[in-house]
């Protein structure tokens, strides 16, 4: 398969050269939409939703219900349809738990905090889930008045003896908490910008408990879910994606009974069932944030991204905002103080492509009706254009 019917797929399947439905169609269509920076999800949606609107969103997070913002794959945060919160959890989150509590339990004895780490642990955890039962929902803050221990905190020094950081324990709990599927990140306090998040238990939210499914079997149901998505990729593309060990990848290729493809990377793979030869697309623009899944979908990129890495992702691996054009990542867009939207090309894109990204950025920009909005993992082209 060639680098342009990969790029096709993506156009459709990625929803951005045929827009969703909804938002809820477009999440679905994505497997998930990252939600690291809350910023992300929004204008990952708006890129793909005709018309979208943030209380669009909103509304199938809050009110609706038919999204779920949880933790999956690479300790990253997503939003994603609530029919694979538990294939997420069982394929990805649950392998958090364990080391996540002898990680805490180690840092809670270490500091002279508790003797029992452990022990410290459950009890807390128990206080904290039973203040948002009886509150409904609440901000950190909110819970930490309830649950004293919650105000701990453990300092770490660098080797001069100055302070590196010092972590919080409302924030391990609260992430170990949501980790075992016993709460959920709701409805922010602020505006959708704000990543103030309110919690809420999650088998009241969502109307019962995650579903246990094997860890097989789930991730099976995840690996379908990407080659749908994403199909095909390799085995490097998938590891990375999932996060998990290559021997649990292949096992669920195998059960799928997924297909060699040739691809200019190397060997990848389609599911059995998706082999037909994709039709060329229209010319397409889209500015997508950073982080967004099209631009993190894949761990070997030079076929959509070509030499331009350096300028588009930072040093820990996170795309930045970016300007799309037919399947190719070719520059990006930020905004100035104003709150006025700018981007700059790294090749030529012909005049009317040129033309497309003119009216698309200055699309954008309205949109945001002066808000401006900082990438909290902005690549070094990001933040040569904020700074301009």
């Amino acid at each position: 398969m060639s680098n342009d019917e990969r790029r096709w797929r993506l156009a459709t399947r990625h929803r951005l050269a045929t827009p969703a439905e909804d938002v809820v169609e477009a999440a679905d269509s994505m497997a998930c939409l990252h939600s690291s920076d809350p910023v992300t999800v929004f204008l990952s949606a708006r890129a793909r939703v005709q018309g979208f609107k943030q209380g669009d969103l909103e509304h199938a997070l809050y009110e609706e219900k038919s999204l779920a913002r949880i933790h999956a794959m690479r300790r990253t945060l997503f939003v994603v349809p609530v029919e694979m919160v538990s294939m997420l959890h069982n394929s990805s989150t649950v392998a958090l738990i364990g080391p996540e509590r002898k990680r805490l339990a180690g840092m809670l004895e270490s500091s002279g905090i508790a003797k029992d780490g452990a022990r410290w642990i459950e009890t807390v955890s128990k206080k904290t889930v039973g203040a948002l039962r009886r509150r409904g929902e609440a901000v950190a803050v909110e819970l930490s008045k309830e649950v004293p221990e919650l105000n701990e905190k453990i300092t770490f020094y660098k080797a001069d003896g100055s302070v590196q950081n010092t972590v919080g324990m409302t924030t391990r709990i609260l992430f170990l908490l949501a980790t075992e599927g016993k709460v959920i990140r709701v409805r922010p306090k602020g505006t959708w910008v704000s990543g103030m998040y309110r919690w809420a238990p999650m088998d009241e939210w969502l109307g019962g408990p995650i579903p246990e499914v094997s860890k097989p079997e789930a991730q099976v149901g995840v690996l379908r879910k990407w080659l749908t998505t994403f199909g095909p990729g390799t085995e490097i593309d998938m590891k990375w994606w999932t996060g998990w060990p290559v021997t649990q990848v292949r096992a669920a290729l195998a059960t799928i009974g997924a297909v060699e493809v040739d691809l200019e990377p190397g060997t990848g793979y389609l599911l059995p069932d998706d082999l037909d030869r994709v039709p060329p697309v229209e010319p397409w623009v889209a500015l997508l944030p950073s982080l967004d899944p099209t631009t993190m979908g894949w761990k070997e990129r030079e076929w959509y991204l070509g030499p331009h890495a350096p300028r588009l992702f930072d040093s820990n691996g996170n795309a930045g905002q970016t300007i799309w054009v037919d399947g190719k990542t070719v520059g990006a867009w930020g905004q100035r103080v104003s709150g006025e939207v700018v981007w700059e090309l790294l090749e030529d894109v012909g005049r009317e492509s040129l033309a497309e990204v003119e009216r698309q950025a200055a699309e954008v920009e309205t949109w945001l009706s002066g808000k401006r909005v900082i990438a909290r993992f902005a690549s070094p082209l990001d933040r040569e254009l904020s700074a301009r």
